[in-house]
């Protein structure tokens, strides 16, 4: 099977049941989104920071396959045989920020995205994951989208805002917070 198909060239794509879209549609969008999200999970599972934390990164990217599975299907084909996303799985995200809490300093402030590469690629991952949230909510404005599909990716984005601040912290370097600056002309 040749990897090139000729069959896009013309701007449109198939959904699992065989329906073809634009490739601008909203539901490309949204489980193109969610891969590009992917792409950058496997990018902080390769930070050596990550290193205890693979296992938990390769999860996350297998959820986040499953979730692009029910996205590029044909609502009819969600009902047949394709992977499950369940509760566990987001009992699994919160979980494991419970233990990533309870091993750092408490939040005392805003934070900015930086202070260390690796710290930076998870705010990346972070800021991707909500704008996937947000293409799956627009998805979900016309068309059936399962309720825990959102509430995954929610909790995502929350679990990456909190492994960026275990970067940190693993790291030892600082946690960069905002300081927003007071107009003097009061």
């Amino acid at each position: 099977m040749k990897i090139y198909t000729k069959t896009g060239d013309k701007g449109t794509t198939s959904l699992i049941g065989g329906t073809r879209l634009s490739k601008a549609h909203v539901r490309i969008e949204a489980y193109g989104t969610v891969d590009e999200l992917n792409s950058y999970i496997g990018l902080l599972r390769d930070q050596h920071v990550n290193e205890n934390h693979r296992d938990f990164l390769k999860e996350i990217q297998d959820r986040l396959f499953t979730i692009g599975s029910h996205l590029a299907s044909e609502p009819e084909q969600t009902k047949r045989i394709l992977p499950d996303l369940e509760e566990k799985d987001i009992l699994f995200l919160e979980n494991e920020m419970d233990i990533i809490e309870a091993k750092i300093p408490p939040l005392n402030a805003f934070v900015l995205p930086g202070g260390h590469q690796s710290v930076s690629f998870g705010h990346v991952a972070r800021t991707v994951c909500r704008r996937a949230e947000r293409a799956v909510i627009h998805l979900q404005q016309g068309e059936e989208v399962e309720a825990i599909v959102i509430r995954y990716l929610n909790r995502l984005s929350d679990y990456l805002f909190m492994l960026c601040r275990a970067m940190t912290y693993e790291l030892e370097v600082e946690e960069v917070t905002w300081k927003p600056r007071v107009s003097s002309k009061k």
